[in-house]
């Protein structure tokens, strides 16, 4: 594996946003199949994407979210989700999201959306994290 600034630079950000866990998870499971896909994904997507000034990364997960509920991309919006809620991003935040999504990418797809945010609480909240703003 070529490890060089940005690559590394990534790595720190996408432990950050996603967390250890699912990171090292999605380390173990590199093949020699995807071990390019995963190098580009760190070094391009979370390095040189992530690590821009532009937007910080509570505006970056905005995008992704919705991006995510847009495409139908349910697989990568419940991870995004679930490392939001992991990290404190408030529910009157996610809500936010879900529901301007459903004016630009309609009802249904909002529903799905907050479908997967209640089975995500739970799952979450089954850890012993709490949740920024719910009220039990």
């Amino acid at each position: 594996m070529a490890v060089d600034k940005l690559y590394e630079e990534g790595m720190k950000v996408r432990r950050k946003i996603l967390g250890d866990a699912h990171v090292d998870r999605a380390n173990r499971n590199i093949s020699a199949v995807t071990r390019e896909f995963q190098e580009l994904i760190v070094r391009y997507g979370w390095g040189e994407i992530w690590t821009r000034p532009g937007f910080d990364h509570r505006t970056r997960r905005i995008l992704v979210l919705g991006t995510m509920m847009a495409l139908g991309r349910w697989e990568e919006f419940r991870m995004h989700l679930r490392a939001a809620l992991e990290g404190q991003m408030s529910i009157a935040d996610i809500k936010e999201i879900l529901l301007q999504q459903a004016i630009y990418c309609g009802v249904p797809v909002s529903n799905t959306a907050f479908h997967h945010l209640e089975e995500l609480i739970a799952e979450v909240k089954a850890k012993g994290i709490a949740i920024n703003g719910l009220e039990d």
